[in-house]
């Protein structure tokens, strides 16, 4: 009668081992892509660059874009909406200090990335308490 309950842990512990071994190569993955990504940073920070970089983290919010890591597209509006917000910020901050084409960018991106928001919001309502 040992013998089947024997069995049985081996086959359990066979499971947890293939578990554990695609999760390993699933961290494995992130970290080379992580890596990947850092390495292709430009080496000059600029407003541009700050600007694009808050938009496409509101677009993969937004799930307009794939997540880098997860390779999903998911909707996390309020994600979104604390994106947004910054590049608002941003906006209002930097004032009377931008030249024209900075300024046309972050107004076109904020009107796009609202525009986006609110219709996602039509068809998907926040969360209650939002």
């Amino acid at each position: 009668m040992d013998q089947p309950s024997t069995e049985k842990k081996i086959i359990v512990d066979e499971d947890w081992k293939e578990q554990a071994r695609r999760e390993k190569e699933m961290l494995a993955e992130a970290f080379e892509q992580e890596k990947a990504r850092q390495q292709a940073v430009p080496e000059k920070a600029s407003f541009p660059l700050l600007v694009s970089s808050l938009a496409t983290q509101a677009l993969i919010a937004l799930g307009q874009i794939e997540h880098p890591i997860t390779r999903k597209k998911e909707t996390r509006l309020e994600e979104a909406r604390f994106h947004i917000d910054m590049l608002e910020v941003l906006e209002q901050k930097t004032q009377g200090n931008l030249s024209e084409d900075e300024k046309k960018m972050v107004e076109g991106l904020l009107f796009d990335l609202r525009m986006r928001f609110v219709e996602l919001c039509r068809k998907q309502p926040p969360p209650a308490g939002s």
